[in-house]
């Protein structure tokens, strides 16, 4: 199964305020996509899942 390239994005809330951000990810559909990039923002800025809103995911051609 080949890997496609999507484009996340969305907001996340912090202390501070709110954030915005938006990623291209390397996954098989939508769903591996969104958990990637969780994971991502999990593991990069120690953000908690609940604390994440991802508001849309394109396929990039």
């Amino acid at each position: 199964m080949e890997q496609k390239t999507f484009e996340v994005s969305g907001t996340y809330s912090v202390r501070d305020g709110q954030g915005k951000f938006t990623m291209e990810v390397r996954a098989h559909n939508e769903g591996f996509a969104r958990e990637k990039t969780l994971a991502e923002l999990g593991s990069r800025h120690k953000l908690k899942r609940k604390s994440v809103k991802i508001t849309a995911v394109m396929e990039k051609k």
